[in-house]
C-alpha cells in the first residue's frame, strides 16, 4: 500500500490538515453527571488523538429529547459548552482541527432518557423495532441495553423548533471553539427518520415524497450553515 499521500497536507474548506488520518466520531458515554459535561478525561482522549489531520467528536446532543445513550455529552447547556472549551482548547494546543457532531436520535432513545419519561419523538408514531437497542443507566455508573421505546410525531411547530435547537447548537460549538461541525444524518436518527419512508408516514410537507421527506434535513443544513458558514459543516450520511 502506497501511503506518501495519506501523511501528506491536504485543503479542508478554509483549513490546511497536516495529514489526511481522520478521526470519525466514536459515541465514548463519558461525560459528566448530572447535565452530560464534558470533562478532563474528554478532553485527554481528543488530545491524545490531535495528531490526526482532522476529528470529529462522538454525537452530541442538541437538546435533552435528542439523546439515545446514557452518558453522551450535550450542547445545549452553557455548563456543557464550557466543558466542551476543555476540549477545544486541548486540542488547539496541539494543532488539532475538530468539529462537533451535531445529533439527534429522534426514536431511537428510551423513556428513561427523556425529560418527565416522556416518549422520543420522531417523523412518525412507529417504533424503531424490537433488535433497536439504546443504552440506559440501571444505577450510579451502571447500565444496559434495553430496546428503544414506542416514540410519539412531531407536530408541525415542533419540527421548526428543532431547526432552531440545531443552529443554537451550532452556535454552541463555535463559543466552545470548534472549528466547524458536522451534521449527524445518518444510521437511523432523527434526520434520517424524516428522510426514510419507512419511518415517515407524514402526510404534510415533511413526508410523501422525497422531495418533501429531505425537506427536514434541507432546512437544518440551511440554519447551520448560516451560523457557521457553508465552508466549515459537513452532513454525515451512510
Amino acid at each position: 500500500m502506497k501511503t506518501k499521500n495519506l501523511f501528506s497536507p491536504t485543503r479542508l474548506g478554509p483549513y490546511t490538515l497536516k495529514n489526511r488520518v481522520v478521526l470519525p466520531p466514536l459515541t465514548r458515554s463519558r461525560s459528566s453527571q448530572p447535565g452530560d459535561i464534558p470533562n478532563e478525561l474528554m478532553a485527554e482522549y481528543y488530545a491524545q488523538r490531535s495528531s490526526a489531520g482532522f476529528m470529529v467528536t462522538e454525537g452530541t446532543q442538541i437538546e435533552p429529547r435528542g439523546q439515545g445513550y446514557a452518558w453522551t455529552p450535550g450542547i445545549y447547556s452553557s455548563r456543557q459548552v464550557e466543558g466542551w472549551k476543555k476540549v477545544t482548547r486541548a486540542v488547539h494546543e496541539k494543532e488539532g482541527i475538530i468539529f462537533a457532531q451535531l445529533w439527534h436520535v429522534g426514536r431511537v432513545s428510551h423513556n428513561s432518557l427523556q425529560p418527565c419519561n416522556a416518549s422520543p419523538v420522531a417523523p412518525s408514531a412507529i417504533p424503531a423495532g424490537e433488535n433497536v437497542k439504546v443504552f440506559i443507566e440501571t444505577g450510579p455508573g451502571e447500565g444496559a441495553l434495553a430496546t428503544a421505546s414506542c416514540p410519539r410525531a412531531l407536530e408541525k411547530e415542533e419540527i421548526s423548533e428543532i431547526v432552531r435547537m440545531y443552529a443554537g447548537a451550532a452556535q454552541n460549538a463555535l463559543d466552545a471553539g470548534f472549528d466547524g461541525v458536522e451534521i449527524h444524518c445518518a444510521n437511523g436518527y432523527l434526520v434520517n427518520q424524516f428522510m426514510s419512508s419507512h419511518s415517515n408516514k407524514r402526510e404534510d410537507e415533511y413526508g410523501g415524497s422525497l422531495h418533501n421527506r429531505l425537506r427536514f434535513l434541507r432546512e437544518v443544513t440551511q440554519a447551520v450553515a448560516d451560523v457557521v458558514g457553508k465552508d466549515r459543516v459537513g452532513v454525515r450520511f451512510a
